[in-house]
Order: structure tokens, then sequence, then C-alpha cells
């Protein structure tokens, strides 16, 4: 392992990609100010000590979004190495159950096609996510 990758500050983060009725999935545009301000995202956050992958989601969409959701099967897994910050983020299949999704933390929320994440700029990590989608939906329509 590079040393210099190991100095960095590491966060683990649980990644929601939130599925409606209409097969739509929902992503959010960060804030202007801060890291990567601007760009849009799939919700979640930084694990809690002694939270599950899943509680953590549960709980960071209903704080971000104030929605309930139903978390689901594994999509990915990614470690993600940028200038400033290393992460790791898992990813997971959610079900949006109730309540009107809300831009609490962020500057705009939006329900989209999976064929149109590519009109969203997002950050370096979140295209592994986009590319495991694109392969997950062609082996759910095989």
């Amino acid at each position: 392992m590079n040393e210099n990758i190991s100095l960095l500050p590491h966060k683990i983060i649980g990644v929601a990609v939130i599925w409606n009725n209409n097969k739509q999935i929902l992503i959010d545009r960060r804030r202007p100010t801060g890291a990567m301000g601007g760009l849009w995202e799939f919700p979640g956050g930084k694990i809690e000590l002694g939270e599950t992958i899943p509680e953590c989601i549960e709980r960071e969409i209903y704080e971000e979004l104030g929605i309930q959701i139903a978390v689901g099967e594994h999509l990915i897994t990614i470690d993600h190495t940028y200038t400033q910050l290393r992460v790791t983020l898992t990813v997971h299949h959610c079900r949006h159950l109730t309540g009107i999704p809300q831009p609490i933390e962020s500057d705009e929320i939006r329900w989209v096609n999976l064929t149109e994440l590519d009109q969203f700029t997002f950050p370096e990590a979140n295209v592994e996510i986009i590319a495991a989608l694109r392969k997950w939906e062609l082996n759910v329509l095989l």
C-alpha cells in the first residue's frame, strides 16, 4: 500500500440507490460550499460507531431527506482515493417507503431514470456506482 494513501483521512460511507415505484432513482446535489460542492451524488453518509451499513443508510436518509426507506441488496463496495481523502462507499439498493423527499442537507433533489444519469456531474467514485447500476440492470433484463 502506498504510504501517502494510508496517511489520508478515511471515511466509511453507506450509500443508497433509492428507487421509487416508477423505477426512478433519487439523487441530490451537494451544497456549493465544501468538498465537491455542486456535484450530484447518491445520498448517504458516514457510518457511526456500532452501526451496521444498513442502519447507517436508513439513519442518513431520514436525516438528509426526511424519508423512510427499506435497505435492500448490496450493489457494490468502492474504495476510492481523492487528493485529500480516501473513501469506502458501500452501496445498497433501497426502496422509498414513506415521506416526501426534502433537500434538508443538500441544494436540490431529483428523481431520475438510470438513462438520465449522464446528464449530471458526479464525484469520481460515483462513476463506478453508475457503471454497476447499468450492469445490474442488464442482468435484471436478461
